[in-house]
């Protein structure tokens, strides 16, 4: 034990959970597979079991690290179909995106049955999708760039919707 009476504990059992996270998170095609391998290791930490991706989606292992088995990868071609589907089946649609309307993610109370939705690095969501949210949240930014990294930004959303519903 170190004088300040921390110790440094590596690899934590994680913390259990009452029933399984009833959230998903869906992303359009993104252009980095770091990026895609980040969120995926969030989502891993964040108890998430079900991740939605379009396009060429590949993990890279040593990025996503045990998130790649965690989390089960669903690859498929264009996200709006995925998000009727996930409406019909109950979730609520949050896109992570600066709009006009958008919540500030400080003050946004998630349902427990959400799908986040996390559009394309450069292009963010599209017109169509943007169609289909029930809401979309953003993170205020105090300096430059105007944003955050969309790996960056899905961390700290994921982290906002398991502080709200913690077990």
């Amino acid at each position: 034990m170190t004088s300040s009476g921390f110790e440094q504990v590596r690899h934590r059992p994680p913390s259990p959970l009452d029933a399984p996270r009833e959230l998903v998170v869906a992303c359009a095609p993104m252009r980095s597979n770091v990026n895609l391998s980040t969120i995926a290791r969030t989502a891993g930490c964040c108890g998430v079991h079900r991740m939605i991706v379009c396009g060429h989606a590949k993990l890279d292992r040593t990025i996503a690290r045990d998130g790649a088995e965690q989390v089960q990868l669903e690859v498929r071609n264009s996200l709006a179909p995925v998000l009727r589907t996930l409406r019909a089946d109950g979730y609520r649609l949050v896109g992570l995106e600066q709009t006009t309307n958008s919540a500030d993610l400080h003050h946004y109370a998630f349902q427990r049955r959400t799908a986040l939705v996390i559009g394309n690095e450069r292009a963010g969501l599209t017109e169509d999708e943007l169609a289909l949210m029930d809401d979309c949240v953003e993170i205020p930014v105090w300096g430059l760039p105007y944003s955050y990294n969309v790996a960056t930004a899905t961390s700290m959303a994921l982290y906002e919707y398991c502080r709200q519903y913690p077990g």
